[in-house]
């Protein structure tokens, strides 16, 4: 009896250990923001905001995308549990093409590795319809 009872204590408390390791856990509103289509230098920042719904501070320990055409930012400081805070992405709309862009968040959460995207299209001032720069023919001035 007296085995069984301390071998009830141990595991009570193995398990009461094990059981208190507290995590960060990051949440984001989105994972995907689509730029839509936008015109060639146009304001190119956007906001993932994000959420601690774990037990424990969050630490970002680092953000980078696929280009150099996308500029990620992150928080400094760590995310207390229940704050929220944004990674701020800029991504250069000079470039005149498909936005199709990822971004990878390494953090200390129970999900470490998240990987966030950025998608539309950028295009030239003088393509919003196709129609402004076409030239008239001699015919139709008469």
């Amino acid at each position: 009896m007296k085995k069984f009872c301390a071998l009830v204590i141990i595991f009570t408390i193995s398990f009461l250990g094990f059981s208190q390791n507290k995590k960060a856990v990051i949440t984001f509103e989105k994972t995907v923001i689509d730029y839509g289509t936008v015109d060639k230098g146009a304001n190119g920042v956007r906001d993932f905001v994000f959420t601690n719904t774990g037990d424990a501070p969050l630490i970002i320990s680092n953000v980078k995308s696929t280009c150099g055409c996308t500029i990620p930012k992150k928080p400094e400081k760590p995310i207390l549990p229940g704050e929220s805070d944004k990674i701020q992405v800029k991504y250069d709309t000079k470039r005149v093409g498909f936005i199709r862009k990822s971004i990878s968040v390494t953090s200390n959460a129970s999900n470490p590795n998240v990987i966030l995207k950025i998608t539309g299209q950028v295009i030239a001032d003088n393509n919003k319809t196709g129609l402004e720069n076409k030239k008239k023919s001699i015919v139709e001035d008469y």
